[in-house]
Formats: structure tokens, sequence, C-alpha cells
């Protein structure tokens, strides 16, 4: 239990920090104690439930979030995302294994290399957001991700979106894709409910430090500690896969 807490303070902050919902560093960590894949996703989706809901409270006292733009986004993650637990039943722990290093990996590569921000941010149809939110939905729950890690860099790279407010964004799109995801994965049985639950309470105090430390912290020095985490975690998953 100590093991569990501490791991929902540690991927709580960065899940603040960053604005992801953290399963793209707890289903690593996860993976190390022994956990299968699939208990994995669903322990993630639970902890996601918890920091997206919280973080995005947060942020928007703080007034960093639009949250007429990502409600409709994030309408289109939450049908997407109640797709998501029959992928996880027909596809086996290697392909979710393989997909989740794809993700990883692009996450590492698109923090590695500067995306440019722009002063005046694009209007763009809403059945177009829509749409996007339906794929980045059933794509990110299906492996215990929020959605985020792609989320953030349309909106900035294609939007215009300062990264900040991007930022803030990709965490309340992970309060729609994380809920429809639970109540997937709820349905087809795939979620430990006691570790999720510890890891998601213990994340709260997390989450609240890490949207303190946004604020403070330089841009620049986000982009080197999401650099060296994602490092950390595609150097785990090639191991535990290839050698």
């Amino acid at each position: 239990m100590f093991e569990l807490i501490f791991l929902g303070l540690f991927v709580g902050t960065l899940s603040g920090l960053f604005g992801i919902g953290g399963g793209t560093i707890l289903i690593p960590i996860l993976l190390l104690f022994g956990y299968e894949m699939k208990n994995a996703i669903g322990i993630s989706v639970v902890q996601m439930v918890f920091s997206s809901i919280y973080g995005s409270y947060l942020n928007n006292k703080k007034g960093t979030l639009d949250i007429s733009m990502v409600t409709i986004i994030g309408s289109g993650g939450f049908f997407g995302a109640l797709l998501s637990g029959y992928v996880v039943v027909y596809l086996s722990s290697e392909i979710l294994e393989f997909i989740f290093l794809a993700f990883t990996i692009f996450a590492l590569v698109r923090v590695f290399f500067k995306t440019k921000e722009h002063k005046l941010q694009k209007n763009i149809n809403s059945k177009i957001l829509f749409i996007i939110g339906i794929l980045l939905g059933i794509m990110s729950m299906s492996i215990g991700v929020g959605g985020s890690i792609i989320l953030v860099p349309i909106l900035v790279g294609f939007l215009y979106v300062p990264l900040k407010k991007a930022i803030s964004a990709g965490l309340f799109f992970v309060v729609f894709s994380s809920i429809a995801g639970l109540i997937s994965h709820s349905i087809l049985g795939n979620i430990d409910y006691e570790s999720g639950v510890i890891i998601g309470i213990s994340s709260l105090i997390g989450v609240y430090l890490g949207v303190h430390l946004k604020d403070i912290i330089s841009v620049d020095l986000h982009r080197k500690m999401l650099v060296f985490f994602y490092f950390l975690i595609v150097s785990f998953l090639v191991k535990r896969m290839f050698l």
C-alpha cells in the first residue's frame, strides 16, 4: 500500500505539472511492479479520473482553462473512450504494449523538438474538433493514457493555443476520456479498483503540487524534464519487450 501511495503522489505531480493523465508514467511502473498489462491499464484509468478532475478544477481557478473549446473535443473523447474497453478485450497484452511503446516514442519526439508558439489562436469547425476527440478517446484509453500526449501538440502546432493553456486543456480532455474509459473497462471487468483508488486518492496531493509548479517553472524546463522521463520510459519498455 505504501508503494502505491508514493506512486500516486509521484504520478499526480507529473499529471498536474505536464497536463497528462498520468498513464504514460504509471503503466510502465506498474509493469515493473509485476502487474499484467491489462490490469495496469485498468488501474491507470481509475487514477486518471481522480487526477484530471482535480487538476482541471485547479487550472480553472487559475484562469488557464478554455472550457468551451475543450468541451467539444472532450465530448468526442467521451464517446470514443466508451469503445476502448472492447479494444482491450480483443487485443493481446503484447499488442497493447507495442501500441503503448509507439505512443511513448511519439511523446518523446514531440517534447524533444520545440513546438513554435503563435500569438493568434485559430478557430476551427466544432465538428472537426469532435471527430478529433473521438479518435483520441478510442486510441488513448485503449492503452490506459488520457490522450493529452497527442492533443497538446495538436492544440499548439495546429490551433496555435499557448503551451500552458494547451497543457490545461489536455488535462481537461482526460476528464472526459477517463470517465468514459472507466465505464467501458468496468463493464468488461478490466479494473483492480483497490489499487486504482489508492493511487488515485494519493495522487490528488501530487496534482495540487504539480499545477502550482506549472506556473512557476519555465517552458524550457518543462520540456527538458519531459524528455528525461519519456526517455526512461521508452528505455524500460524496449528492454522489457526486446531484451
